[in-house]
């Protein structure tokens, strides 16, 4: 059954919707669900496994008065476009604890695809305010980018001065604005990427009496440089544990990004887009209703639920090693030549086995090629398994060799081997006989190491 999404009501809406359609996929972000009430939840409801992101979206256009004085008119944008977004957002959450359903569609007609898990999740709750920008950059000469400053406390009972976000501690709500969105969403645009930088921010929050920044984009820089060896991750919380405030000024992100280290980065990116794109396409066959196979893309484990889990970095490392076995295919003579490609995932015992199938002269592609390459991809997965016994999860994915084929479709599947019985390898061992997936002698074995941003090239000795 097709599922038709929102696309957003508001302008900014649509962008928030864009956003995380790219960050989170097609598949696991969905804007404007509805309570049983038939009264909209939120801007944007996105579920990935145990995480759930709610995302409201507020414009207030209280500062285009401007003969206003400027600290009424502060107070009354606060008041609107973001302390009453909290209060729904704090809302919001309870519904979503409370058990209760959740709809696409007022009507509730359409049922909220994804299983939301009630008893484990954890929640993030992020404001997204607009409408005050170019006010906060007027103010001063000093502001860099017109993003809004936040520090997080105990709860205030005046405001103190304006474009200073003050927010409670205790219960932590991400305010984002106009600048901070798509900045936020360009670096953070993996699931993974994006959960371990609100973790942080929260682990901070919760471990310091206050904590205080100029803009989220600053706040961001501070995550990347402040580097956690020990624990092998990214951290807010400084690495003193006897300090209980932290303050990180205005600058650090225009200077970050001017860093070649981090230019190295985002031109090393640029090939990761392509295990997005895989991803998307596959999404959104599932939306349209015309996914192949018996894999639910919506509820549980799947092959593109799996694949989205990875890692920028890592998706890198990914799309680098296909595209080295897809340029490497070789053209040799016979009807039928194939290869297969094991790549590592960022998580341990589990990766991909990439299989490219030429076979010329196809007479019954759905009927006849396309069912035969599904059995030669469990066997490829199964053969792997039993040469990396270690291995619990196995994606599979099969597809035309790109390098000499107009058309190329993709087969997936999924190969949960936590249990693996001696039967069953014995069983596949004798399938892989003749075939002899990662058996053969002219398998090549390399290693990967990725990096989140890339060293500079060594230079060659004169």
């Amino acid at each position: 059954m097709a599922i038709q999404k929102s696309t957003g009501v508001t302008p900014t809406e649509r962008i928030l919707a864009d956003l995380c359609d790219r960050s989170f996929l097609r598949l696991w972000s969905y804007p404007n669900p509805y309570k049983d009430d038939g009264k909209e939840l939120c801007d944007v409801l996105a579920v990935f496994d145990d995480r759930v992101f709610i995302f409201f979206d507020r414009e207030g256009r209280h500062f285009d008065n401007t003969e206003s004085d400027l600290g009424t008119v502060w107070d009354r944008w606060r008041r609107k476009v973001v302390e009453a977004q909290i209060q729904t957002a704090h809302g919001a959450e309870r519904y979503l604890r409370s058990g209760r359903e959740i709809f696409l569609d007022s009507g509730l007609n359409f049922p909220f695809p994804l299983e939301v898990p009630r008893d484990r999740m954890t929640i993030h709750k992020i404001i997204v305010a607009h409408g005050a920008t170019e006010a906060c950059k007027n103010s001063s000469a000093d502001n860099v980018s017109g993003s809004l400053a936040v520090a997080y406390g105990q709860p205030i009972t005046k405001p103190t001065f304006p474009f200073l976000v003050e927010l409670d501690k205790s219960n932590p709500v991400h305010v984002l604005d106009s600048n901070t969105l798509p900045i936020v969403f360009d670096e953070l645009d993996t699931v993974w990427d994006f959960s371990s930088y609100l973790d942080a921010k929260t682990e901070a929050i919760r471990a310091l009496d206050v904590m205080v920044y100029a803009a989220e984009e600053d706040l961001l820089a501070h995550y990347y440089w402040n580097y956690d060896v020990i624990a092998n991750r990214h951290a807010v919380l400084p690495k003193d544990r006897t300090i209980n405030g932290l303050l990180v000024p205005e600058g650090g992100w225009n200077a970050l990004i001017q860093r070649p280290e981090y230019q190295r980065k985002k031109q090393a990116d640029k090939v990761s887009y392509g295990w997005d794109e895989l991803i998307q396409k596959t999404a959104q066959n599932a939306l349209d209703g015309r996914l192949m196979g018996n894999a639910d893309g919506f509820r549980g484990r799947s092959p593109i639920h799996e694949m989205a889990k990875e890692p920028r970095f890592f998706r890198r490392a990914i799309a680098e090693r296909m595209g080295a076995a897809i340029a490497g295919f070789p053209d040799i003579p016979g009807r039928i030549s194939r290869q297969v490609t094991f790549i590592p995932s960022f998580y341990e015992k589990k990766g991909y086995v990439l299989l490219q199938l030429r076979v010329k002269g196809i007479t019954d592609y759905d009927g006849d090629y396309r069912p035969k390459r599904q059995a030669l991809l469990q066997i490829a997965c199964a053969a792997m398994k039993n040469k990396a016994p270690e291995l619990e999860t196995i994606i599979g994915i099969a597809v035309e060799p790109p390098k000499f084929s107009e058309k190329v479709s993709e087969d997936f599947m999924l190969l949960d081997c936590r249990i693996w019985s001696a039967e069953q390898r014995a069983h596949f061992q004798q399938l892989n006989a003749d075939l002899k997936f990662f058996t053969s002698d002219s398998l090549v074995e390399g290693r990967m190491h990725v990096q989140a941003f890339p060293a500079a090239p060594e230079k060659p000795e004169t």
